[in-house]
């Protein structure tokens, strides 16, 4: 998936998991949008105690900061599909019966 496959919203939200990704030099990256618009960003936690993927450490950014719910997500990982942990804890930020629009994107492209 590329910037220009999406609509402009959610083409910053590959464009910040990709900085974030490259940034930390991290396995993946992912950024989320609020149903009020906040984005927020992660990579991989893989610590000792404690592994997360790079969607479920910014959903739970996203839950910690007061958000109820997701429109859209995008993670820049080299997985060709989801994990079914970030499918489900997408799942449980949906608005009015409707689940997040997920996004996978290939960090080579």
């Amino acid at each position: 998936m590329t910037d220009s496959q999406l609509d402009p919203e959610n083409a910053k939200l590959l464009t910040l998991a990709k900085a974030q990704r490259a940034r930390n030099g991290a396995a993946e990256g992912a950024a989320v949008r609020d149903e009020t618009g906040r984005t927020y960003v992660a990579t991989t936690v893989d610590l000792p105690a404690l592994k997360l993927s790079a969607l479920q450490t910014a959903i739970a950014m996203a839950v910690a900061s007061g958000a109820k719910a997701l429109e859209a997500a995008v993670v820049v990982s080299e997985e060709k599909q989801f994990r079914r942990e970030d499918l489900e804890a997408a799942a449980d930020m949906k608005a009015n019966g409707v689940q997040p629009r997920l996004f996978l994107a290939d960090p080579k492209r």
